[in-house]
């Protein structure tokens, strides 16, 4: 099954890519206007409209390649991540504002690489990606020369060639003319399928080479990833915290206090009440258990101890055996990842879980954890609803920071009518399995 699974996948890519690469031909025609009007812009530059205007063009470009990073990405497989350098913070309006902004584009590396990318793509594309779709194109129209064309073409006088085959007044009496421009219709086509994936390949290794990020925009990139997550992490830590100290105010440690105040009043009605000293008792041994309840829940809240003792894979399938929806836990890991991975990985899977409780209206879950080339992949599946969004506030922004802070990412796939994949990648290492004493 998985074999025949394979080849069908295969047969689509080889049937799809011509057709996406030269739809990737036909978005070149305004890209080609955007690149010049870029240029145009940038020879007013020595005026003051050329540097009002050199942002907005620059803009214009961004959003062209983005077009280009996203068809590649879902086509090609190859991700180009966007690599512009940050903006200058927008300190002052009006002309000032726009001159600091001018200056920024201008200096940014990206938008000459931009540039240089709508400026050599309309001959690029020709060559690789749209290739294998005019070599179709161009096979249908030799069936339509054998069939029928070639005929009106010689009726009207006219005079063509079909690769090496004369296309004249004498084609349609002539058979072997005609064979063999079936032929190489069938040829011309055949070569198209077949090229197809391996084009739009190379085109997505072209596309990453210049609309890419450069060393120095990847380092800025870096560093101004980092300190958003620093600062995500620290307020993530915050609200835990604040979090923790009102779970033990409201909870346990008021527990306490009513304990406290119990064991007070006993102590005085032991000689002159004793029955209602033991009431006082029984109600005391009470709230103790459910304080030390509330306790172990709020450890469990912080880091649970299954997952301190067994490890990722069984931490996921205690918390699969409470769920409400039935769930199939696959678990592929050699070793255990470095403990705040883990422990961020176990809630953001919690919360996964809990969401597609609460939202998905579905009845199974699929969970599969496996570690693969450096990283911990771990993917939910359920077969609810679909519809869900990481803006629709069902928590998943909040574990795409959780993750991020580990450099994770977080990837929703939730078309209308289900179902719903959820795919956590967190690059980490797994150390040896720890083993517990026995």
């Amino acid at each position: 099954m998985d074999g025949r699974l394979v080849e069908e996948t295969r047969w689509q890519a080889h049937t799809r890519a011509p057709w996406r690469g030269f739809r990737l031909g036909l978005l070149s025609i305004p890209a080609m206007c955007a690149g010049a009007w870029f240029l145009t812009v940038f020879s007013m530059i020595t005026g003051l409209i050329g540097v009002l205007l050199f942002p907005a063009a620059s803009d214009l470009m961004r959003r062209t390649t983005d077009v280009y990073r996203r068809l590649v990405a879902r086509w090609t497989g190859v991700r180009i991540d966007r690599p512009y350098l940050p903006d200058p913070e927008p300190v002052e309006d009006g002309i000032m504002g726009r001159m600091r902004l001018f200056v920024a584009r201008f200096q940014d590396p990206a938008t000459w690489r931009d540039y240089l990318w709508l400026a050599a793509d309309p001959i690029v594309v020709m060559f690789t990606a749209a290739l294998p779709g005019w070599l179709i194109l161009y096979g249908i129209w030799g069936y339509l020369l054998a069939g029928f064309a070639g005929g009106l073409i010689a009726d009207a006088g006219g005079s063509d060639w079909y690769a090496w085959v004369h296309v004249g007044p004498h084609y349609p009496a002539d058979e072997n003319a005609r064979i063999a421009t079936v032929v190489l219709a069938t040829v011309f086509i055949a070569a198209g399928f077949l090229l197809g994936p391996r084009m739009l390949a190379v085109y997505g290794r072209w596309g990453r080479t210049l609309l890419g990020p450069t060393e120095k925009s990847r380092l800025a990139l870096r560093v101004r990833h980092l300190t958003e997550s620093r600062s995500e992490a620290v307020d993530a830590s915050a609200a835990e915290l604040r979090r923790i100290e009102r779970d033990l105010h409201d909870g346990a440690q008021a527990r306490l206090i009513a304990m406290g105040m119990s064991l007070g009043a006993i102590e005085h009605l032991l000689d002159r009440d004793p029955e209602k000293a033991r009431i006082l008792l029984a109600q005391t041994r009470e709230s103790s258990a459910k304080a030390l309840h509330e306790l172990r829940d709020l450890v469990r809240g912080i880091h649970p101890p299954v997952l301190a003792d067994r490890g990722l894979g069984d931490a996921i399938r205690a918390l699969a055996l409470d769920h409400p929806m039935r769930a199939e836990v696959t678990v592929e890991l050699a070793g255990r990842p470095e403990p705040p991975v883990e422990s961020a990985a176990y809630f953001a899977v919690s919360e996964i879980l809990a969401n597609a409780a609460k939202h998905s209206g579905g009845t199974r879950l699929w969970i599969d954890v496996r570690h693969e080339q450096g990283m911990l992949r771990i993917s939910v599946t359920d077969d609810g609803r679909g519809g869900a969004s990481l803006d629709g506030g069902t928590g998943l922004r909040g574990v795409e920071r959780r993750i991020g802070t580990f450099d994770g990412v977080l990837a929703l796939n939730s078309p209308a009518g289900g179902p719903t994949i959820v795919t956590l990648e967190l690059p980490c290492a797994l150390s040896s399995p720890k083993t517990s004493p026995s």
